[in-house]
């Protein structure tokens, strides 16, 4: 038997992504040793794939299926980080003051900011506290379909959530572009401080990337993790809504906390729906070939 024919589409997408950007290595102007470090670290995660499908196909072990179920969990991170390796040395900035000057008006003539402060540190706390817990949201969406049974559609979960991800990160670098915190520090910002924005601002100054913020790969997580549990667990309608809500909270924290421009936040939006799409053309055949 093939292995490919054992992977799972999840995981044919990941290695996708994976193949595109040891490619996409050896093509931008990056310094050495990334394009080798690149192509020997995405072959060894690709390596991981299939030796997990084809192991799984021998044993049929619970906790191999497991391992494939959370598998790209970690690796999500790792690609993020990876993408900051493909940062070029300057920016023109030309895209940054063009986007600044759209959230100027959402926030300022349109009265975001005033709106989300009018009661105090409660709602920017929450909209902080929102963005902090966005890592959270792929782990918490896959507990409960572990909990409610339904471990069988953790592919069908994977196939709408690491699209959105992964199309975000593969055109970070056709968009190079600083946010807007580092861009023009000081204009715009919040003028309530909470605790939750100190955290988040001392995470990003550590474990940030400066190679693009558009699209926003925080709102596309949100919102293909809210279209995909309100599809895969209709049974339970509250997960779905859940998520939903915080994929909001998320694209006005990153707004209003100039985390990223509206325009990036749009883009996540898009990429969302676009994966909602593709997961939904994907199973069409499916569903032809059963009925």
């Amino acid at each position: 038997m093939l292995v490919g024919s054992l992977l799972r589409r999840s995981e044919w997408i990941f290695i996708a992504y994976l193949v595109y950007t040891a490619l996409l290595a050896q093509l931008l102007p990056v310094r050495a040793p990334v394009p080798l470090v690149t192509a020997v670290l995405n072959l060894t995660i690709v390596t991981g794939f299939v030796l997990l499908a084809y192991a799984d196909s021998l044993r049929r072990r619970r906790f191999l299926g497991i391992v494939r179920d959370w598998y790209p969990a970690p690796l999500m991170l790792l690609a993020y980080r990876e993408m900051g390796w493909f940062a070029l040395p300057h920016h023109t900035y030309h895209l940054e003051r063009a986007w600044v000057a759209w959230d100027k008006t959402l926030l300022n003539d349109w009265g975001l900011r005033a709106a989300i402060e009018c009661c105090g540190p409660v709602l920017p706390a929450l909209l902080e506290l929102a963005y902090a817990l966005v890592y959270s949201i792929p782990v918490f969406s896959m507990a409960m379909l572990y909990a409610y049974g339904a471990r069988s559609r953790i592919d069908r979960f994977l196939v709408v959530f690491l699209p959105a991800i992964l199309m975000c990160y593969a055109l970070f670098p056709y968009f190079p572009s600083e946010p807007p915190r580092t861009v023009f520090p000081g204009e715009d910002f919040p003028t309530v401080t909470t605790v939750f924005r100190r955290f988040n601002w001392w995470l990003l100054g550590g474990y940030g990337i400066h190679t693009s913020v558009f699209p926003s790969a925080h709102v596309a997580g949100g919102f293909s993790a809210a279209f995909a549990m309100m599809r895969l667990l209709r049974e339970h309608r509250w997960v779905g809504r859940f998520l939903l809500v915080m994929a909001i909270l998320i694209a006005t924290a990153v707004v209003y906390g100039r985390y990223h421009y509206a325009v990036d936040a749009l883009a996540g939006v898009g990429a969302s729906l676009l994966a909602v799409g593709m997961a939904a053309a994907m199973e069409r055949p499916v569903n032809r070939s059963l009925g």
